[in-house]
């Protein structure tokens, strides 16, 4: 998906919300990577497998949090005023 040219909707993000939603997602990469680990381990419990998805998930949400109030602040609240 593609931006108008004219448009002048970006991600804005304060320094610190991005520093630690790009923290937060390098270690999601991990988690993923051990994940894929796991499933190449038959001695591995599908539970085990499981509760690492779900921590991952839980991570993803916080990110998500994080760039939706990022939204909220700098574009919704905004909006009126950019017409």
């Amino acid at each position: 998906m593609t931006a108008e040219p004219h448009c002048q909707a970006t991600l804005h993000l304060d320094p610190a919300a991005r520093a630690d939603a790009a923290q937060r997602l390098r270690s999601i990469r991990g988690h993923v990577e051990g994940i894929l680990r796991m499933l190449d381990d038959d001695t591995i419990y599908c539970v085990d497998v499981l509760k690492q998805i779900k921590a991952v998930d839980g991570a993803l949400k916080k990110v998500g949090t994080l760039v939706l109030r990022s939204h909220l602040h700098d574009h919704v609240v905004t909006a009126a005023t950019r017409g």
